[in-house]
């Protein structure tokens, strides 16, 4: 379980493709610095499990096909930056909100509007996922926790709002991500329990 709270901006240092999955090498000294063969760490929001611990913080993790399709991890390459995160310890404070790593689905950035102090980021995302989005509730972008600001819904796309305070857009990628930008999405697990429940009482 992880909290949102990114820790790291980290590079990608090395991607092997194989058949059907690939083998990221990522250097991130703060998520490696207790990390050990079969941990966990999140990276861009996705709960991948540590096989190797290099010399200069650096970690490979592999990710599975379902994982690279589901994700846009099969967008990275070397020389891309992603944010990380160590699971959560059990006496940690959840500073963020429950994240599981596991990703629903991808969005992407289609408006970004600065002002002094803040900057609202506008994010398309699959009708599919947006009955789970609610106005103040909680949604994982890349692997940050964010607080929806609004939502609505425009031509053919579903749309949400988050604002990015100075702090998240200096520590993590989603701070530059152009127009356009691919980003991994994962729905409060809260509201899918929910739904679940509601539907099987129905049956």
């Amino acid at each position: 379980m992880f909290t949102g709270i990114v820790e790291e901006v980290g590079e990608v240092v090395g991607k092997e493709d194989l058949t059907d999955a690939a083998r990221l090498v990522i250097r991130g000294p703060v998520v490696t610095a207790d990390a050990g063969h079969g941990d966990s760490i999140a990276v861009n929001g996705v709960c991948l499990t540590v096989v190797e611990i290099q010399p200069g913080g650096v970690f490979s993790a592999d990710v599975m096909g379902e994982t690279l399709d589901r994700s846009s991890l099969g967008d990275v390459g070397v020389g891309s930056r992603v944010n990380l995160e160590r699971a959560a310890a059990v006496n940690s404070r959840l500073g963020g909100h429950i994240v599981q790593g596991h990703v629903d689905g991808t969005g992407h950035v289609i408006a970004r509007t600065p002002s002094e102090h803040w900057e609202v980021v506008r994010i398309a995302l699959p009708t599919a996922l947006a009955r789970y989005v609610v106005e103040k509730g909680s949604i994982t972008v890349d692997g940050v926790s964010l607080t929806v600001s609004a939502l609505g819904r425009a031509s053919e796309n579903d749309w949400f709002e988050v604002s990015l305070i100075p702090t998240t857009r200096e520590l993590t990628i989603l701070g530059t991500a152009p127009i356009g930008t691919r980003v991994n999405l994962e729905v409060d697990v809260i509201a899918k329990y929910v739904e679940r429940l509601m539907s099987t009482s129905r049956e």
